[in-house]
């Protein structure tokens, strides 16, 4: 071992305990949350989005992959189950505290077979936990989950397709 290298080994070692040197991806201007706000809890979700087949809003004869809901599973930095996201969209603790979001802006995700990155407002919360007061929630870091880029066709009206996906979830809520 190079006993020059030992110290930055060390701080790499705090760092990476203290789970909070890793350096993320800035976040885009839009997704930004206002400075009144305070991060309360940062999950990790894996799970589907599900697109179903149907007519386009223009054109009855042609059909394509809406989206339909989300499915996934919240966990905390150590994989343990914190709760679930579905439609809503929403997202509930294990506590039985909810959040009910509304997309406020959206980017698209630096892997572009990855679905956006977004920033949502709560429209509802309810419950008594975790959940209970946040304002604002974030989806960083996204992987997968896109539609298909060939649309679907009239045969298939109805079927649904299940995209896996991950993401990062950041929940915020006013600074105390």
């Amino acid at each position: 071992m190079n006993f020059r290298s030992f110290p930055r080994m060390l701080q790499m070692s705090v760092c990476m305990a203290a789970a909070g040197c890793a350096t993320a991806p800035s976040v885009p201007g839009p997704l930004q949350v206002p400075a009144t706000q305070a991060l309360i809890k940062q999950l990790h979700a894996t799970g589907v989005q599900i697109y179903q087949c149907q007519p386009t809003k223009g054109d009855a004869s042609q059909f394509e992959w809406a989206f339909k809901q989300p499915e996934a599973t919240l966990l905390t930095k150590d994989g343990r189950s914190f709760g679930k996201h579905y439609a809503g969209p929403s997202w509930e603790a294990n506590d039985g505290s909810k959040v009910i979001g509304q997309v406020v802006a959206h980017y698209d995700s630096p892997n572009p077979s990855s679905i956006a990155w977004l920033l949502l407002s709560a429209k509802a919360t309810s419950g008594n936990g975790v959940f209970t007061d946040v304002q604002f929630v974030q989806r960083l870091n996204t992987v997968g989950g896109n539609a298909p880029l060939v649309a679907c066709r009239q045969d298939q009206a109805g079927q649904q397709l299940r995209a896996s996906y991950t993401a990062d979830y950041l929940f915020y809520g006013a600074k105390r």
